[in-house]
């Protein structure tokens, strides 16, 4: 968490923001994206475009009712990487226009959060993720740590935990772009759909 704060994060404990925290910011524990946090920062990045468009835009990102969580996956990666078109009418023009998800010119117009403890509603039961990595409202990646000193919990039980996670819990893969397992020692990273050999050496 400290690691994070330097690089200019926020951080908050999941419990505050639980929908019966101190400070709630989700509706209930199914929900993963901010809503509150990523309706500001459209209308902050894309000032360009007039508020409605933006406020119906979000109930797009909210529910992209795509089926398979891949193809979900790769459909919301496009929107990260390359903007949601939308038009609107300016007089009697029409015009088009990408809205920017994240601000890749001016990355300090983000909003930067990190948060652990962050209590998600599975099919079953609760599943707690050790640290999520928000941009923007956004959860973009999922960390999931393991004890060094607990010699059956190796950094491949975690990378097991993200997978029960990707059944359990598919909603919170959605806007996923990187999967981080560490056990003190080592550490590795990959993309939602890498198995075990694509999961890379962190450097």
């Amino acid at each position: 968490m400290k690691w994070f704060q330097e690089l200019g994060y926020q951080y908050i404990h999941g419990a505050i923001i639980a929908p019966e925290g101190e400070n709630p910011e989700r509706k209930d524990f199914k929900t993963v994206i901010l809503e509150d946090r990523l309706r500001s920062a459209l209308l902050r990045i894309n000032s360009d475009i007039p508020n409605p468009i933006i406020n119906n835009s979000v109930s797009e990102i909210l529910n992209p009712n795509i089926p398979n969580l891949l193809n979900c996956n790769r459909a919301m990666h496009k929107l990260l990487t390359k903007g949601l078109k939308v038009t609107f009418s300016d007089g009697d023009q029409e015009i088009g226009k990408q809205l920017k998800l994240i601000d890749y010119e001016n990355i300090e117009n983000n909003d930067w959060l990190v948060v652990n403890q962050f209590e998600i509603q599975g099919e079953k039961r609760i599943r707690i993720p050790d640290v999520l990595v928000f941009v923007n409202g956004l959860p973009l990646g999922v960390i999931e740590l393991k004890n060094p000193g607990d010699e059956k919990a190796d950094i491949w039980s975690a990378y097991n935990q993200l997978q029960t996670y990707k059944e359990n819990i598919p909603n919170l893969f959605q806007t996923n772009e990187v999967l981080v397992i560490s056990d003190g020692i080592q550490a590795r990273m990959g993309s939602l759909s890498a198995n075990e050999k694509r999961f890379m050496r962190w450097r």
